[in-house]
């Protein structure tokens, strides 16, 4: 199995947390972002819940991913015919588990398009806004932040 990645934005997160609703020119938020997120009221909390969203359908894929190789790793020495219990359970848990992962990837296109329009960001046409703010946030959201609370 694979083991899990960790969210490369996890201590930005905990920082946007940790922030009151000023936002701080410690130096822990780059310039741009900066400017972005102070010239709007909502757009910290909007970021926060879009990080959210962000980590949570990386850990549904995961979770999607490591189902389906456990599934096919047992299917591989099922006997012909009615599948085990532990099968049709696998079965069950990979139907939830992309359930999870939809729902999730529509969070965060749901939550993407509000931090877009909160924040006046212009998403290039052509472009899918889930791809656009991916981008975006590993262009412009800090990776290493550490937040000693």
């Amino acid at each position: 199995m694979s083991t899990p990645k960790p969210f490369p934005q996890t201590g930005f997160l905990r920082y946007l947390e940790h922030l009151d609703a000023s936002v701080s020119r410690d130096g822990a938020m780059p310039e741009s972002l900066a400017s972005i997120l102070s010239a709007r009221d909502g757009a910290v909390t909007r970021l926060i819940d879009l990080l959210k969203a962000m980590q949570a359908t990386q850990h549904a894929a995961l979770d999607t991913q490591q189902v389906a190789d456990a599934l096919r790793r047992d299917q591989k020495f099922a006997r012909p015919g009615q599948p085990s219990a532990h099968i049709v359970q696998l079965r069950q848990q990979q139907a939830a588990a992309r359930q999870a992962s939809s729902q999730s990837k529509q969070a965060l296109i749901r939550l993407a398009a509000a931090f877009v329009r909160e924040a006046g960001i212009e998403v290039p046409q052509r472009v899918a806004l889930e791809v656009f703010i991916t981008q975006w946030i590993d262009a412009h959201v800090p990776k290493d932040v550490n937040v000693a609370a």
